[in-house]
């Protein structure tokens, strides 16, 4: 008897419901991160986040929103997922093709067996980042939050679609399969984290590289404030100081009149910082009066009397 359910559960070729639904998921997928990816190529105008837009710009253009540059050309996460969505919608209609008629039974288990590790891994990785948003970036993006929904939807109606004949292989290379990623996603999160940056060159007296690209009305505002002689007050310690100048991003960033305030720090003018009486990072000298906190592109520009470009 045994023996026949299993025999029974080879031949079973899952639910075709599942493969459709996972495929129009995987397709509204697509969209999503390839929206976020020509946005961040600059190939579209900026995407609009539902309820808060600055919270989705201040996700993707963290340290966490992009892989490496590639001869001046930077590969967003957003590519990643774009590439597996697109590898789980052709997955998905593979079966549905008059070409795999011929040993349908075997594409189809190996299929499932696809489904369920490409979309175990994206899951857990998802997982991750949104720890990532809500501790360390502090902000939320909806385009995020949709992306995690959907593969986690994924990755249920494989497991319930499947047909599988043994579940304990399932929950076993699932396990083994998730903690693979989820310790691969914490070392590379590490990995890139500023303020683990900044404490491998606290010695050096130089704060850590600035990773997002500026676009032209940053780098005009930054200008602008430059010939206003608006001063950022700073330290190479400070995460929030080198978050303000991310805002900028590296091209706006380089324009602006920055002062160190660390004694220890790399050009430090910490005698000017003691007589400005500045007490927190980072500070803001603006029309003679310091102001400090982070502050987003908009209210410098406020402040300052910008009125230049605004598509921040």
């Amino acid at each position: 008897m045994t023996s026949r359910l299993k025999a029974r559960r080879r031949q079973d070729p899952g639910s075709k419901l599942a493969r459709t639904l996972i495929g129009i998921l995987a397709t509204i997928g697509l969209i999503d991160t390839g929206s976020i990816t020509l946005e961040r190529w600059g190939w579209i105008r900026s995407v609009s986040c539902p309820g808060n837009n600055q919270g989705c710009d201040k996700v993707l253009d963290s340290a966490w929103g992009t892989i490496f540059e590639l001869n001046n050309l930077s590969i967003p996460l957003s590519l990643i997922g774009f590439i597996c969505y697109l590898l789980i919608l052709i997955l998905s209609i593979i079966t549905f093709l008059p070409t795999a008629s011929l040993k349908k039974i075997d594409i189809t288990r190996t299929i499932w067996w696809c489904l369920f590790l490409l979309s175990t891994c994206m899951t857990n990785f998802s997982f991750v980042l949104m720890g990532i948003m809500v501790f360390k970036i502090q902000s939320y993006c909806f385009f995020c939050i949709i992306s995690a929904l959907i593969s986690s939807i994924i990755l249920i109606l494989t497991i319930i679609g499947g047909g599988w004949e043994e579940r304990r292989d399932l929950i076993y290379k699932g396990l083994l399969i998730s903690i693979i990623v989820l310790l691969g996603s914490i070392i590379w999160s590490s990995s890139v984290d500023p303020q683990s940056k900044n404490i491998s060159i606290k010695n050096e007296g130089s704060p850590p590289e600035i990773i997002h690209k500026s676009s032209l009305a940053s780098i005009q505002l930054a200008e602008h404030l430059t010939r206003n002689n608006i001063v950022l007050y700073n330290a190479y310690w400070c995460p929030h100081c080198h978050e303000q100048k991310e805002i900028f991003g590296k091209e706006a960033a380089e324009k602006l009149i920055l002062v160190e305030c660390a004694p220890d720090g790399k050009d430090s003018q910490a005698d000017l910082c003691e007589r400005k009486n500045i007490n927190g990072f980072p500070s803001w000298e603006i029309n003679g009066e310091i102001t400090s906190g982070l502050k987003s592109l908009e209210e410098l520009a406020n402040i300052s009397g910008y009125k230049g470009l605004n598509d921040f």
